[in-house]
């Protein structure tokens, strides 16, 4: 489209009062949640980084990028015209741009770099802000990220494969990874009768003569979902003489011939359209076993455990992504007389939806530090062991409401594609589901509070810090306490429970380092009952103006 100022003197009427598009920002110098929640969990680290990604996302280029790649889907090319088999994936050329800035700015890499540290916040803070330009590129760069600790398990395919995953130049050629200049990595886990119960796979894998880790074994079995299917190679699973395992599936076989890794179709998604997921076949597909026969779950959930941090960063990024469209078309649009955002109503929204915003930024930073300082500290290991299931559960559960209410805040303009809120509003539940969805995350909290009390001990020891700053978090504080002390709850009760850990923390992070404004706001209605059903009910007494103000995304 030309940048040129269109005309607004037509023949019939003169078009007047239409908000400027949001675009020409930096994502991360106007985010001052995200500004500040950086410098605190990641000591200082990363914000340059992140300044650079930041006015990126905010361009019109890669604005426009964003909506090319969704305008025109991949699509599957099964042989070619001489058909035979060749099963790769087509994109849009936007597509690969977007993953070139990904890669460029090192969001699959960072946390297995040596030099920068914090390397885990500024990696979810990275996909968080990537995500606001287009999503469907964070799930294969998340997932490439996620397999390292995995791969580590095997030295002899970490040390094959390691060195091209974390290399900063996308290669989106399909040829053998021996030849291309960086790689990357997805998963085919679950199957039809199964789902997130991959113990019920039926997926065999037979030894091509030896057995053990790093060893050739022949897969066959179908695949439900596959994700990010034009990838390198594939983390999977399959039954082995020894039980369920998990094993690495490249595309191309150490001669240069490809493997029997057959797309069957790709999946016709409700969004996240810009990224393939299919349905595969293995048929004596090649596969190096990865860590010990018998050990496939414990193993992909090395994987899984980093992947469902992306999945917090990037639902906070979604609702990031449709306040900044909210705010600033009502910056900039009237009705009845004055401005929107100077509406009373209007403006309860607004800030309604900015600390739903600003709470889940600051709790995935936080969880996003405790795999950084689980490097030193076992306890932090155990603390953000139960903190990434209940940030990847609470944020996700928030995100489609909060990008329904900021559509809504445009009217009938939000509703149409150009506006993006559409595109949102389809990619909101995608996390919510991806890496085990509700039910699931929450069963999971469950399960490790019983299997590992310490894991209790360590989610105290980080609420108890913030106990006389606020009556209300006191309360809350005390509910939990009570509640992991005596370990009375149930599977029933689950939901309320990760609730509750979600809340609780986000109050106190917002106490601890958030503007009295938005700390006070949130602990009255989170906390108390002083709250709606609907975004929009925050009880009079408090200075929205200023809550609305902090989330503001023009250019400060």
């Amino acid at each position: 489209m030309s940048t040129r100022k269109p005309l607004t003197d037509l023949a019939t009427h003169r078009v007047t009062n239409q908000p400027s598009p949001l675009e020409n920002f930096n994502a991360f110098d106007t985010d001052r949640a995200l500004h500040e929640g950086l410098k605190r969990e990641a000591h200082g680290h990363g914000e340059d980084r992140a300044r650079r990604l930041g006015e990126e996302v905010g361009s019109e280029q890669t604005i426009r990028s964003g909506h090319l790649a969704n305008r025109y889907p991949p699509s599957l090319h099964s042989f070619d015209r001489f058909g035979q088999r060749i099963d790769e994936v087509e994109f849009h050329p936007a597509y690969h741009d977007l993953m070139r800035l990904g890669f460029r700015h090192q969001i699959h890499s960072i946390p297995w770099q040596d030099e920068p540290k914090a390397g885990q916040v500024i990696h979810a803070a990275l996909i968080y802000l990537l995500t606001q330009a287009e999503a469907g590129v964070c799930c294969p760069l998340a997932m490439a990220c996620a397999a390292v600790p995995s791969l580590k398990k095997q030295p002899e395919l970490g040390a094959e494969w390691l060195p091209g995953i974390l290399s900063d130049q996308y290669d989106s050629r399909s040829i053998p990874a021996s030849e291309k200049k960086g790689l990357t990595i997805g998963m085919a886990m679950t199957e039809k009768q199964g789902g997130s119960d991959v113990r019920a796979n039926t997926s065999q894998a037979v030894p091509v003569s030896a057995q053990g880790p790093g060893k050739e074994y022949l897969l066959t079995g179908h695949k439900w979902f596959c994700s990010a299917p034009m990838s390198d190679a594939f983390l999977t699973l399959a039954q082995s003489g020894g039980g369920l395992a998990c094993f690495l599936v490249p595309r191309w076989l150490p001669d240069g011939s490809r493997n029997r890794f057959f797309i069957q179709r790709l999946k016709d998604k409700l969004g996240n359209r810009s990224n393939a997921s299919a349905e595969v076949e293995y048929n004596d597909t090649l596969g190096f076993l990865v860590d010990q026969e018998g050990r496939g779950v414990s193993t992909i959930l090395e994987m899984v455990d980093h992947t469902r941090l992306a999945a917090a960063a990037a639902g906070a990024g979604l609702m990031r992504a449709a306040l900044a469209q909210a705010i600033h078309h009502a910056s900039q649009r009237k009705a009845f007389g004055k401005l929107l955002i100077d509406q009373p109503l209007m403006q309860n929204v607004l800030a309604d939806l900015a600390l739903e915003v600003e709470a889940a930024t600051a709790l995935f930073l936080r969880i996003a530090r405790g795999y950084d300082d689980s490097k030193r500290d076992a306890g932090a290991g155990l603390f953000r062991r139960i903190g990434t299931a209940v940030a990847k559960y609470w944020i996700n559960k928030r995100t489609p409401a909060v990008v329904s209410e900021a559509l809504e805040c445009l009217g009938g303009a939000g509703y149409v594609e150009e506006s993006v809120l559409p595109r949102l509003y389809r990619e909101a539940p995608l996390n919510g589901i991806w890496e085990g969805s509700g039910n699931v995350v929450c069963l999971d909290v469950l399960r490790t509070l019983k299997k590992q009390p310490d894991s209790a001990d360590a989610w105290l020891a980080e609420i108890e810090k913030a106990r006389g700053i606020d009556s209300r978090v006191d309360c809350c504080v005390e509910s939990i306490k009570r509640m992991l002390v005596s370990l009375t709850f149930d599977e029933q009760g689950a939901r309320r429970m990760v609730e509750g850990l979600a809340l609780c923390l986000q109050a106190i992070l917002l106490i601890q380092y958030a503007p009295p404004a938005i700390a006070d706001a949130f602990c009255a209605t989170r906390l108390g009952n002083d709250w709606g059903h609907a975004f929009g009910t925050i009880p009079s007494g408090f200075r929205l103006d200023r809550i609305v103000e902090r989330a503001r995304p023009e250019t400060l």
